[in-house]
């Protein structure tokens, strides 16, 4: 159990995967009890909220001297800008929330937190944003696992008559 727990927070901590990964891979291959599993995503990724600013607030301008690592930088936040700031002058920390929430490629936590990060948020208000986006990621992505198929079968009988 302590392997697939750690495997769990391994596929959370994957930028672009994150819940959108780990909570199907939990329900489709992990023994463990799926709200046990589902629980153990979630923590992890709220725990990863900070991780990602400590890194971005601490590490990325260290990084930046290389050139072809700033190259890669500078496209990655022309994106995150363009696809943040319309939620957050909009909704502001819930905004913020809803981007990191809605489970599509580019949303998450690293992007969101990329995004606090440029648009100038502080710290308690990107995990407060993260802590709802989390939440709401995961409750999506839980239910269509848990629907899934049974809402398939359902067009399937629909489309019978």
């Amino acid at each position: 159990m302590l392997t697939q727990l750690a495997l769990l927070v391994a596929i959370t901590f994957v930028p672009a995967l994150e819940l959108r990964a780990s909570i199907p891979y939990a329900y489709l291959e992990s023994s463990m009890p799926f709200g046990l599993a589902v629980a153990v995503c979630l923590l992890a990724n709220i725990a990863l909220a900070p991780l990602v600013w400590v890194f971005l607030d601490r590490v990325v301008h260290l990084l930046l001297r290389f050139d072809w690592i700033r190259v890669i930088y500078e496209k990655m936040v022309v994106r995150t800008q363009r696809n943040v700031e319309p939620w957050v002058n909009k909704w502001g920390v819930l905004g913020l929330g809803l981007f990191i929430g809605i489970p599509l490629p580019g949303s998450g936590v690293y992007s969101g937190a990329l995004g606090a990060y440029l648009l100038g948020f502080r710290f308690r208000d990107f995990m407060a944003a993260s802590v709802i986006g989390v939440l709401m990621a995961g409750a999506i992505v839980s239910l269509v696992m848990v629907s899934g198929s049974s809402a398939f079968d359902l067009l399937l009988s629909r489309g019978a008559r």
